[in-house]
């Protein structure tokens, strides 16, 4: 799978998240793009990236509930009408497309009631709309609340669902996650410091187990069904 990640920032080498994201991208399989407002795009170039990717990412802080000026920008010159569904042809249909989006608000705030009294889900609809449109798969919203106030614990936890939010097949379900797992596990653990390696080696063998484990389970519960139906 190829993914495209289009990021809009209007102060990107500045931005701490944003190159903490830029850090933590996987090292295949993903085509990093920064956007700017000063850019003159090149509709036929974009959309032939656009072509060759499978799954479509945009990145961008939340500014004044929406993105930032040069993903509209992009938008306008790139996603024209003919492009998108005007030759009902629809190029970019079966695609996935997801947004990762960065707020200062605690994730609370983002609900009926809260101090925002509106959820990321009503905030990301224009883009849901846009995949519905272009015969899309939209896929649900990566929202990441006040950075700058994780731990060193929750940064480690959010490398691994960026790079899963970037690289793992939809939807995501358990099967899903133990697969994309067990592919990358094999490799992080041969970074591995020597002393850490066979605790590594463990947490493989353990995985693949369960996979094998709840594979088994699968088959198990088809079966019942099956003899239900009958």
């Amino acid at each position: 799978m190829q993914t495209l990640v289009l990021v809009a920032h209007p102060h990107l080498a500045d931005s701490t998240t944003q190159q903490f994201f830029k850090a933590s991208l996987p090292s295949t399989g993903v085509t990093y793009r920064a956007l700017t407002a000063q850019e003159t795009y090149d509709a036929a170039r974009e959309q032939a990236a656009l072509r060759q990717a499978d799954r479509i990412i945009f990145q961008f802080p939340l500014y004044w509930y929406a993105a930032p000026a040069s993903l509209a920008q992009w938008e306008a010159a790139v996603l024209t009408r003919t492009f998108v569904y005007g030759d009902h042809r629809y190029p970019l249909a079966d695609k996935e497309l997801g947004v990762v989006v960065t707020t200062g608000m605690p994730a609370q705030a983002f609900r009926r009631g809260g101090t925002e009294n509106v959820t990321i889900d009503a905030l990301m609809a224009p883009l849901a709309a846009l995949a519905h449109r272009a015969h899309m798969t939209w896929l649900p919203t990566l929202a990441v609340h006040q950075f700058n106030y994780l731990d060193e614990a929750q940064k480690l936890q959010l490398v691994v669902d960026y790079q899963r939010y970037l690289t793992q097949p939809a939807p995501d379900t358990l099967a899903n996650r133990q697969a994309w797992f067990a592919d990358r596990l094999p490799a992080m653990v041969a970074q591995l410091a020597p002393a850490d390696r066979a605790t590594g080696e463990l947490i493989v063998t353990t995985m693949t187990q369960q996979q094998d484990d709840l594979e088994a389970l699968m088959a198990t519960l088809a079966m019942i069904k099956e003899q239900d139906d009958d």
